[in-house]
């Protein structure tokens, strides 16, 4: 069929080109991600932007260091000592953050996007004003590599000693008319001085495609890991063809790794349902019997708390919105031509710039992060928490278990892992950028 043969209305082209493009990551061969997408299927928020979906409840982040709050609901009989109190805390601000990580894109465009991607250097800044003595909760995103492409992050509230860094890394992969996309990296989340939690990436699917009305569904397993002990085991399922609710998980805490390996122990609560909607927590002795079953969280009554960022005119040429603006309009416009030229405007200043330092022999540096081999990594407790965990220190896909056959797979002979750190002296000293 050629493209004079299909009806000039806006939804059979759209239609024929989106077979076009389905049929081209089907027969496509090496990294997906290095595919360009064509304008169709394009979101207008770059990828710098998603860091910020990991504090859209920063009142929940926050209240993971409000000693004085005991979390609810409470069983009888349970014992809660300070570290337990916590880590249910960081375990519902976490599964909170998933809807928006997954799923707003879903609900706010009518179908999956794929995001703008980045380019080396830019960044994206903003803030969360609280009413006293909250404080100001700051997020910082930087694209620290193109090829492959990490986007690495902060998120920090100075005032309530309340800390995240991370960086992710997609790697994707066509099977079965579904997408699939393991994730690189990990969050470290850093409460007062000495708390510290481990949170692994799940990997996820894009179904939906044949269709050509993708979204997201999560599989495999999530952990969390905290500086006291606590485990937890967070798995994914999906809805299939007979039952079963889409954005399906269920949690198990544990007071230790080892509780959670000894068959014989009960983990102290299960929590499950949808990331998406409700959620229930069951103590470990009364989940199997449906039993006393408390909500744990609804996402559907949290309303999200937007991100404060400064007006495009005001931002540096670095930052997201300011960078993508021609393109993004384009997209909300639906002006296929005015996309592609936008963005190869963009993109092709971009390889000049890269091509002006190679040739000037300058290497590129990063403005707020440094690749830190794991074993120079003295200032985060990734080692330590990694250990208690049982998972790979490498660089492989995120939540691998060390020694496992699945690391051994991704393994590269006599590399060293290295791991992206937020370095806030580096913020403390920036001059150009402003929140």
């Amino acid at each position: 069929m050629s493209e004079a043969s299909i009806d000039s209305s806006s939804a059979d082209v759209a239609n024929f080109t989106w077979t076009k493009f389905f049929k081209n990551m089907a027969t496509f061969k090496g990294d997906l991600s290095t595919l360009t997408a064509p304008p169709f299927i394009l979101s207008p928020v770059s990828l710098t932007e998603f860091s910020q979906y990991w504090s859209e409840h920063p009142d929940l982040l926050l209240a993971t260091n409000n000693k004085e709050a005991q979390f609810e609901p409470k069983f009888e009989g349970v014992e809660y000592n300070q570290e337990l109190n916590q880590f249910l805390f960081v375990v519902r601000w976490f599964i909170s953050t998933l809807k928006s990580q997954y799923c707003s894109r879903n609900e706010s465009m009518g179908s999956e996007k794929k995001p703008l991607n980045p380019f080396l250097g830019e960044v994206f800044v903003g803030k969360w004003e609280h009413e006293e003595p909250l404080g100001t909760t700051y997020c910082l995103s930087e694209q620290v590599s193109h090829h492959p492409p990490v986007t690495a992050y902060s998120i920090f509230n100075d005032t309530n000693k309340v800390s995240l860094q991370g960086y992710n890394q997609a790697k994707l992969n066509f099977s079965s008319a579904m997408l699939s996309v393991k994730q690189f990296g990990h969050a470290l989340l850093k409460i007062g001085e000495t708390n510290e939690y481990l949170i692994t990436l799940p990997t996820l699917h894009i179904e939906g495609l044949i269709a050509a009305a993708p979204y997201v569904e999560l599989e495999g397993k999530t952990y969390i890991q905290g500086t006291a002990g606590h485990f937890a085991v967070i798995e994914y399922t999906g809805k299939g063809w007979m039952s079963g609710k889409k954005n399906s998980f269920k949690c198990k805490i544990f007071e230790s790794k080892q509780d959670h390996d000894n068959e014989g122990t009960k983990p102290l609560f299960v929590i499950s349902g949808q990331w998406s909607g409700l959620s229930t927590i069951y103590t470990g002795d009364d989940e199997k019997k449906k039993k006393n079953p408390q909500t744990f969280y609804d996402a559907d009554r949290e309303a999200k708390d937007v991100l404060s960022v400064k007006p495009i005119e005001e931002q540096s040429e670095l930052e997201s919105r300011r960078a993508w603006k021609d393109v993004a309009e384009a997209i909300k416009e639906g002006d296929f031509n005015k996309i592609h030229q936008t963005k190869t405007v963009l993109e092709e200043k971009q390889r000049s710039l890269r091509k002006q330092e190679e040739e000037a022999g300058h290497k590129w540096e990063t403005r707020w992060f440094d690749l830190v081999p794991v074993d120079e990594d003295h200032s985060s407790g990734f080692v330590k928490l990694s250990s208690l965990a049982q998972l790979s220190m490498e660089d492989v896909p995120s939540g691998t278990i060390a020694g496992s056959k699945n690391e051994s797979k991704w393994l590269v002979d006599d590399k060293v892992a290295q791991h992206w750190r937020f370095n806030r002296q580096k913020w403390d000293d920036e001059s150009e950028i402003n929140i």
